[in-house]
């Protein structure tokens, strides 16, 4: 049984337990649910402890890296920055419509107040919204040690992206020293996560009890209405792309879906951009007539970097989660929430499902001041929307891929 389904199995079954006991109204079970669902407050926190320097780290490296690869040719820097510019755009894209879809669409009032006193405390953690001037001087970090030690996510993201930058400028013997250390930090945490995400199971299953007992099956509704949501989001981006492959790559429309179909199939059964890479390149070469010297390059880059449904899914995740607990947000959050979400999703594109997931949505979270006990939940029923997303992602590589080529002045692709 995959972690996933573990993870799964441990949210439907600490509801169901948590709503019979309830039900039940026996005190002493009340109270042991209390201090099981204690246990699942300190797996979250053995998560939040890991993201600070698991996203510091993997953005300096990522940030160095990067401009490595596009030092390598024209080729790989065209493809970054089409990377770069088509990441910003599906953040924007869902900064604009998520809000749209949830005041068209709310969350049914009992459902998301039953999820809401569910989670009990979490509620008490919204903090107070800073003015514009406040929140524009907090951009650059004093001092990005205590920006770190209150969790200011958007600072930290800043030094390190310069950070990072400016060990590409030193000389090489020191940049590998440093870079050297923050992969070590990054892989250190990494296997931290890999040990708080094998008890992913029981800690989902003691949040979810205590979920359960107050709030009884009530909450679902309010978790359909989460996969609905960044379901949505991904697959309307996958539309998208259809025709930003035809008018960028002019690529015919029928050859690009016939092109794309293996990859999405693969996508779909395995939620794995890696896995689908061969199937990229098949159907990159035979379908779209792209020559290896353009997809050896292009898509294996992608699967690297380039998440397309990551920034906007992770964005609409943190705004449902402000609905959900009707927190407010300014402008300039929800920009300060697209520029995180968006970089990010560059420097922490190659980690697996579920680590992804914290170290990419807890950013975000905390950037727009929301709530984040709710996350583990989101997280067991995240292999969903997970689905959708994995097929946006090779879709998405495959379109920049045939626009990288028709740049090329590859004439096949025409």
């Amino acid at each position: 049984m995959s972690l996933t389904t573990r993870v799964l199995v441990g949210l439907i079954s600490g509801l169901a337990i948590g709503a019979a006991i309830a039900a039940a109204e026996l005190s002493d079970l009340l109270r042991i649910v209390a201090i099981v669902e204690s246990l699942g407050t300190l797996w979250l926190s053995s998560l939040q402890m890991t993201v600070i320097p698991l996203v510091v780290s993997l953005l300096i490296t990522g940030v160095a890296s990067t401009t490595d690869t596009a030092s390598t040719g024209r080729m790989g820097a065209r493809a970054l920055m089409l990377f770069a510019f088509f990441l910003s755009v599906s953040a924007i894209f869902a900064a604009l419509l998520t809000p749209a879809l949830l005041a068209w669409w709310p969350i049914e009032p009992t459902t998301a107040a039953a999820l809401r006193a569910g989670a009990g405390a979490a509620s008490s953690t919204v903090p107070e919204v800073p003015g514009f001037s406040r929140w524009i001087t907090n951009i650059i970090p004093t001092n990005p040690f205590r920006a770190a030690a209150e969790g200011a996510m958007l600072p930290l993201v800043v030094f390190a992206l310069f950070f990072g930058f400016a060990a590409t400028r030193i000389p090489m013997a020191l940049r590998e020293q440093i870079l050297g250390f923050f992969q070590a930090v990054a892989e250190t945490m990494l296997v931290i996560v890999k040990w708080v995400l094998w008890a992913a199971p029981v800690g989902v299953f003691a949040l979810a009890l205590g979920v359960g007992s107050r709030a009884g099956i009530g909450a679902a509704g309010a978790l359909v209405h989460y996969i609905v949501l960044t379901s949505a989001i991904s697959i309307v981006i996958t539309i998208l792309l259809y025709p930003i492959a035809v008018v960028g790559g002019r690529i015919s429309l029928g050859r690009f879906a016939r092109g794309a179909a293996p990859a999405q199939v693969v996508a779909f059964s395995t939620q794995s951009s890696l896995a689908s890479l061969p199937a990229m390149i098949e159907g990159a070469q035979r379908h779209l007539g792209l020559p290896p010297r353009i997809t050896g390059v292009t898509l294996p880059l992608a699967v690297s970097v380039f998440r397309i449904t990551s920034p906007p899914v992770n964005l609409t995740t943190a705004l449902f989660v402000a609905s959900l607990y009707h927190v407010a947000l300014t402008p300039a959050q929800i920009a300060a929430g697209v520029a995180v979400a968006v970089v990010t999703s560059i420097g922490i594109a190659g980690l697996p499902g579920q680590t992804n997931f914290f170290a990419t949505v807890l950013p975000i979270s905390l950037t727009l001041g929301v709530p984040v006990q709710i996350l583990p939940l989101l997280l067991a029923i995240d292999v969903i929307p997970d689905i959708f997303k994995t097929v946006g992602n090779v879709t998405a590589d495959l379109a920049v891929t045939g626009i990288v080529a028709r740049d090329a002045g590859v004439q096949d692709a025409a």
